[in-house]
């Protein structure tokens, strides 16, 4: 009853794939638009491998091509992403638009390819073949979703900043998105020529690579499926069209253009958002699963980190300047100081956020200077003076992502179904869980952080810290926002970690939360320390009260 629809079917097979070359970059949240390009070098090179005949008898010779085109688009990806890769939002997307117009200039000028007149090649693709490539694609990417490479993609997708301080490599991050990118757009590449049996330059120009977007952009990225929800929207509209009798010819860019409105107005997941919101909440594990396998914590009084002559400089402003200071396991260290005194910059320095203009250092064995990830796996965790939570995930996806720098990589093993997967994924989810009791918020563990109030989104952010289960905790302002009982409840969490080991460096303007739960005080004015030691004597000091704590007068318990 099909056989009549065999191109359409294929035609769909076709956008799907191309779909999912953007499915997978739109997931780590990039534009990447040098599909086209890809697309072109795999085609083309496929004819130069690809055998005329049948193999052993009646395969298809696009089994040899498809692995071929997923090579050469994957190569050109990486050779392109070394230096595009630095670039972000639109000025990412202009770059990979350059290249794809380089290739299509190229293949218009080369002898081999007949220039613009093209190749012509037998037609070897069937619909059955189209269709398990895309049940391959669909596989892979739904075995990807759960998996801590998935989560990998998320972090970088909706922070940067907080995916490195989570333990995420970022840059192999982004750089695996547009590798997978380019070697799916080499597969459409090459299956396209060997289902229509011809191209051109002209063929994978700026209109195929908007297409593609369109398509993965409509069905969304939310859920592996995606991509067969665009294609299935996008094609719906042309045969309804055409059942109707309609053959005027603006119709279908109208009503596409209006579905890619409503979808980014009102569901900027995609359709698939629709089906994202369906998903069960995952079971949680019984209050008495604690997670094993994890690492010591030292033993009270080790030193962790050392610092000395420490300095950061922006052009002629100092922010930071010889600062030594040493940081021991167990211990609750308060750095305090007016606004602009370096507070921040220093704990962005100690976790790998910014580069020392002068002084070395290390921390947990990690010399300052390395990227954020490398503190992140030493044992560093850290919140954010801004809280920096991901804000289209739910609470324990905020804290599944915290779990990265303990975990290990589950996604090949996934793929194989191994019960060693399954286990890891079931200790991470134990982790998550027992934080969210920690901080007292299992019963909203399915909920976004902008259903929380802002209490509430700061401890979130101080459980995915602490399911690193981290040596040394960097809290910027964690109480900045609570009323008296919920700091007096941040303190206590405070002491309950640094008797379990942690080490716990803080900041904070709440004076009297900082005298009651810090075991040692730093002091920076004009980002240098003017004072350090016992809380209650640091605050004794004449210099600190003149600099700091003098502001107190005509305030209660906050500077």
């Amino acid at each position: 009853m099909l056989a009549g629809y065999d191109t359409l079917i294929t035609n769909i097979a076709l956008a799907v794939i191309l779909a999912y070359s953007f499915h997978v970059v739109l997931m780590a949240g990039q534009l990447n638009l040098g599909q086209a390009g890809f697309a072109s070098l795999a085609a083309y090179t496929s004819t130069l491998v690809v055998p005329t005949e049948p193999l052993f008898g009646s395969l298809s010779p696009v089994l040899v091509g498809i692995p071929v085109g997923a090579a050469v688009g994957g190569a050109a990806a990486f050779l392109v992403g070394l230096p595009v890769l630095r670039l972000r939002g639109v000025f990412l997307a202009i770059g990979t638009i350059a290249f794809g117009e380089m290739v299509r200039v190229f293949m218009t000028n080369a002898e081999w390819t007949r220039g613009a007149l093209g190749l012509r090649v037998d037609k070897w693709l069937t619909v059955d073949l189209a269709w398990i490539v895309v049940a391959v694609l669909g596989y892979l990417f739904w075995r990807l979703g759960p998996s801590r490479t998935g989560r990998a993609f998320a972090a970088v997708r909706e922070d940067e900043l907080a995916a490195g301080s989570m333990g995420v490599d970022v840059v192999r991050t982004r750089m695996t998105s547009f590798v997978a990118s380019g070697a799916i757009a080499g597969v459409y590449g090459v299956m396209f020529l060997y289902f229509f049996g011809r191209i051109t330059p002209a063929t994978f120009d700026f209109s195929l690579t908007l297409g593609g977007l369109v398509t993965a952009v409509l069905g969304g990225y939310l859920v592996f499926f995606g991509p067969v929800l665009g294609a299935g929207f996008l094609t719906a509209v042309p045969e309804i069209q055409n059942a109707l009798g309609v053959e005027a010819g603006w119709i279908h860019p109208l009503i596409t253009g209006l579905l890619l409105l409503a979808v980014i107005l009102f569901l900027p997941g995609g359709l698939s958002t629709l089906v994202a919101r369906l998903r069960p909440a995952r079971v949680r594990p019984d209050p008495g699963t604690e997670p094993d396998g994890l690492a010591p914590l030292p033993e009270p009084g080790t030193p962790i980190a050392e610092l000395r002559g420490l300095g950061k400089s922006y052009g002629s402003v100092q922010a930071v300047r010889s600062v030594d200071l040493e940081i021991r396991a167990g211990e609750v260290l308060g750095v305090i100081g007016p606004n602009g005194a370096g507070k921040t910059t220093l704990v962005n320095m100690i976790s790998g956020l910014e580069t020392p203009s002068a002084g070395e250092g290390e921390v947990l064995g990690v010399r300052l200077g390395a990227p954020s990830h490398r503190f992140a796996k030493a044992g560093l965790s850290r919140t954010f003076q801004h809280s920096k939570l991901f804000d289209r995930l739910s609470a324990l996806d905020n804290v599944l992502v915290g779990t990265h720098p303990v975990t290990r990589s589950t996604y090949l093993r996934r793929l194989l179904w191994l019960p060693s997967a399954r286990r890891d994924e079931r200790r991470a989810l134990a982790l998550a869980w027992a934080q969210l009791r920690r901080v007292g918020l299992a019963d909203r563990a399915h909920l976004r952080p902008g259903a929380l109030s802002y209490g509430d989104q700061r401890r979130l952010e101080i459980a995915r810290a602490l399911a690193a289960h981290p040596t040394l905790l960097v809290l910027d302002e964690p109480a900045a926002g609570m009323n008296h009982v919920e700091a007096g409840e941040l303190a206590a969490l405070i002491k309950d970690l640094a008797e379990d080991g942690i080490a716990v460096l803080f900041i904070e303007h709440n004076v009297k939360m900082v005298l009651d739960t810090c075991t040692r005080l730093v002091v920076l004015n004009f980002g240098e320390v003017i004072a350090a030691g016992e809380p209650r004597e640091v605050a004794a000091d004449p210099k600190v009260v003149e600099a700091y704590l003098g502001a107190e007068d005509e305030e209660s318990e906050h500077v």
